[in-house]
């Protein structure tokens, strides 16, 4: 699968007007204060884009950021410019073409920025051992739509695991599907390199997931994928795909299910550009100024993480009430809305 990927990405595909679903959306879903920081990035990069829209989480400034499967480096630089002078980002992509697009360019970026504090790094997203990353040297890692495209979905998981530091957050997008994808699915070459071949069934995720270490995947935002080249729907039949967003921390203490310790938090309106909510999943939009009733996951999510200072923090867990209304099962996605206004990019 490594050989379609890199035939796919780095010689077929010559600019993201070749991708023929909407596994992966353009920079109309990117929030609008991120919009700035693209117009400083080279329009070749731009060009050779093949991702998920742009993933990045709030509050960067100072961290040090893994890009996982960086491709031609269009969101290393925009990261770049979030982290700021004192943070650091490392991209990661085993595409020789994209990489080396990316390297010629980060010299123009820098001087874009005026600080260079970027690095590239070639190999594979299950094998990160090989790169000699210190572990637990990682704030945040993202990636966008490139998950799905390796066959070890598990040696990822372990591997980001491995190199966040505690607390540290795993912010990702990616493609998964409703049901486990059948062999001929996975074995399209086509529908593998559009990121649909690969996609993992939402619940083995949570699984892998969870055996990694990263209890309590929180599920940002989604929509689901349209196929629409009649051809490559007829080989998908049945299968429903979507476009999804997960965030994952590195945490000690965390359950397997919201549990309720009378706890609440108020969110102080002081992380920049999210003055009046905080969106820490699709249940929990956090209006600034008023208290917010949380389970024991989503306080440790605050009160052990970057995110601290900007919280009021509310209770302890000196006292259980049992299971946190509102938890349960089932397929975590919108089922509906094809091609409706979703904010989900992937």
């Amino acid at each position: 699968m490594h050989d379609i990927v890199k035939d796919y990405y780095g010689r077929q595909l010559q600019s993201s007007s070749d991708l023929k679903t909407s596994a992966c959306c353009d920079s109309s879903a990117t929030p609008a204060w991120l919009k700035p920081l693209l117009l400083k990035i080279h329009p070749e990069v731009l060009s050779r884009y093949y991702g998920c829209g742009l993933i990045c989480p709030p509050l960067l400034e100072g961290c040090r950021v893994l890009d996982l499967g960086c491709g031609s480096g269009r969101d290393v630089f925009v990261l770049a410019q979030l982290v700021g002078e004192t943070g650091m980002v490392v991209g990661v992509d085993m595409t020789e073409e994209q990489l080396n697009l990316a390297a010629s360019y980060q010299g123009y970026h820098a001087d874009q920025f005026g600080f260079d504090n970027v690095q590239f790094h070639s190999g594979y997203i299950e094998r990160l051992e090989e790169l000699n990353l210190e572990p637990g040297s990682f704030d945040v890692i993202v990636s966008n739509c490139v998950v799905n495209l390796s066959p070890d979905k598990e040696a990822i998981l372990h591997g980001l695991h491995r190199l966040l530091k505690p607390g540290g957050e795993l912010y990702f997008a990616d493609i998964y599907s409703d049901r486990r994808v059948p062999e001929v699915v996975r074995n399209d070459t086509v529908l593998y390199g559009e990121c649909l071949g690969g996609a993992l069934y939402w619940n083995d995720f949570l699984r892998l997931a969870d055996g990694a270490g990263f209890a309590d995947p929180r599920l940002v935002n989604d929509r689901p994928i349209e196929v629409t080249v009649p051809e490559l729907a007829a080989r998908v039949g049945n299968l429903r795909f979507f476009s999804a967003t997960y965030r994952l921390f590195k945490l000690d203490g965390l359950e397997t299910a919201c549990e309720d310790y009378g706890q609440a938090v108020v969110y102080r309106g002081t992380i920049p550009h999210h003055a009046n909510r905080f969106v820490l999943d699709k249940h929990h939009q956090i209006e600034s100024g008023r208290m917010f009733p949380v389970c024991g996951n989503t306080w440790r999510m605050l009160h052990d993480t970057r995110f601290a200072r900007h919280f009021d923090f509310i209770g302890d867990f000196s006292c259980h009430f049992g299971l946190f209304e509102g938890c349960g099962a089932g397929l975590p996605f919108d089922a509906g809305n094809i091609g409706g206004d979703s904010l989900s990019c992937c």
